[in-house]
């Protein structure tokens, strides 16, 4: 889920600042809503339509599918290209009107001269930002029915103009395209602000932070009867007669060994051509079967590898263990105790090539704020254990080693270089991370809890790492100097 899905990946490309020639076509012609031809043949192995693409446009052109923007390069005249190299051809009619988008291959028919709210929205961080710079003053989250507690910055000591600066970097630009900044300081929520047409209620697309949410279940479940333990062979437990590429060593898999992405199967998401790439897997009929039909390339344990395709085993066995569908279970064994409703958040679960949602849930982000701060407390919360103590100190502590970067069950253990008032110092932390800028950070020496959401998908850049090593560390680190201790 780090990646965007294979229909999109041609639509993926860093904006290069070209400007329209005189001769060009101006961007507004593309403007609008198209869904794929009705007699357009699928290229895809799914048995399902692609979702509609939705085009807007500022200095540049972007293309908006399932509410993730991403812009295009010109080539000359109505042809655009991506990163990939592969093109995206508008077509016109008989008076020169565009009349569709050929996209990989697919026809795409315009219906609409006009984009939804939603998408024209992902253009701006602010309305009010359209016509002129604004101006951010800090205000302190409002209090809500929801347990989280909620203070002004400065009440613990904690720089406003730290918090501005963060909020005006997004605003201006520095920051692209971030959709939420959420800080929690010494016990409070100290910062709340959304952007680019999200708001507290709107859920946000979690992409590859979907992961730990599958980890919080799997150590739930390890508590129920049925449940198998880390240490425990999980091929046996899966409802399939025989298996692909068979080989001895597929049998010494354990479910550590899936959540800490040391299996040993082919299965590699930084290489496009490993069998088990998540654009390959998802493409399968099946993607527990086919995960596990992989060949292997070493031993079980021996070495991390970034490999979305066994979340989905994970989340097959957790389902086996408590005898329900994941969903259900994330309702009634980790929201519900967190005082999540089901109406407040979406997964579409079905680990199938028709699931064009990748399996990733959506969150609001205060409710990933609770889900962070469930970790940052050892499980707890408001005196009820929701996951085991042991399950979250493992899953927080280094498991394996993954691209240069330590990794847990499911979370990763980074590191930000952090330069302060007396000098550059080494902050080590917990995250979930998502592709796009979807992050918890979990800062425990400094009491500190942050969460963002955002829409930089595939750009290789880390807004809120900026943001966090360039302003909130350094003023909660010049705070708990002031005041000569770490906050209570």
């Amino acid at each position: 889920m780090h990646r965007c899905w294979v229909l999109l990946s041609i639509l993926l490309v860093a904006f290069s600042g070209h400007a329209a020639s005189p001769a060009e076509p101006p961007l507004s012609d593309y403007v609008g809503i198209y869904r794929v031809a009705a007699t357009a043949p699928q290229t895809s192995a799914a048995e399902v339509p692609a979702s509609p693409v939705e085009f807007v446009a500022r200095a540049a052109l972007f293309a908006v599918i399932d509410e993730a923007k991403y812009a295009l390069k010109r080539v000359a005249g109505d042809t655009f290209v991506a990163r990939s190299g592969d093109q995206v051809v508008f077509t016109r009619d008989a008076v020169g009107v565009v009349n569709g988008a050929l996209v990989q291959g697919q026809r795409h028919e315009r219906n609409s001269a006009t984009a939804s709210q939603a998408a024209s929205d992902l253009l701006w961080p602010r309305p009010d930002s359209r016509d002129a710079p604004v101006s951010y003053r800090y205000a302190a989250p409002r209090a809500m029915a929801d347990g989280i507690r909620t203070a002004d910055a400065a009440d613990l000591g904690l720089s406003r103009q730290a918090l501005e600066q963060a909020v005006q970097g997004v605003l201006d630009g520095t920051w692209p395209d971030v959709h939420s900044m959420l800080v929690y300081y010494g016990g409070r929520l100290v910062l709340e602000e959304y952007f680019y047409g999200y708001n507290v209620q709107r859920p946000h697309q979690m992409r590859s932070a979907t992961k730990s949410i599958v980890s919080a279940l799997a150590g739930i479940a390890s508590t129920r009867g049925n449940a198998a333990q880390l240490a425990t062979p999980v091929m046996a437990r899966l409802p399939y007669a025989s298996h692909a590429n068979p080989d001895a060593r597929k049998q010494r898999i354990t479910l550590g060994d899936l959540l800490a992405m040391r299996s040993g199967l082919a299965c590699n998401d930084y290489d496009r051509n490993s069998p088990g790439n998540e654009a390959t897997l998802y493409e399968a009929a099946d993607w527990v079967k086919a995960t596990l039909d992989l060949p292997m390339e070493r031993d079980p344990g021996d070495q991390g590898q970034y490999c979305s395709a066994g979340v989905a085993v994970v989340g097959r066995l957790t389902e086996l263990a408590v005898g329900k569908d994941l969903p259900s279970f994330a309702q009634d064994a980790l929201f519900g105790p967190l005082g999540i409703s089901r109406s407040d958040w979406r997964w579409n679960y079905e680990l199938t090539r028709r699931n064009r949602e990748y399996s990733q849930i959506h969150l609001r982000p205060r409710d990933l704020l609770k889900f962070g701060l469930l970790y940052a407390q050892g499980g707890r919360r408001d005196g009820q254990q929701i996951i085991p103590a042991d399950w979250v100190e493992v899953s927080l502590s280094k498991q394996s080693r993954i691209g240069g970067t330590d990794y847990g069950y499911f979370w990763w253990r980074p590191w930000l270089n952090v330069e302060t008032a007396g000098g550059a110092r080494r902050v080590d932390f917990s995250a979930a991370q998502g592709n796009g800028g979807q992050k918890i950070y979990i800062v425990p020496q400094h009491k500190l809890v942050v969460v963002f959401t955002g829409g930089d998908y595939n750009s290789g850049g880390s807004p809120p790492n900026k943001i966090m090593a360039t302003l909130i560390l350094p003023a909660v680190i010049a705070a708990e100097e002031r005041a000569g201790a770490t906050p209570r």
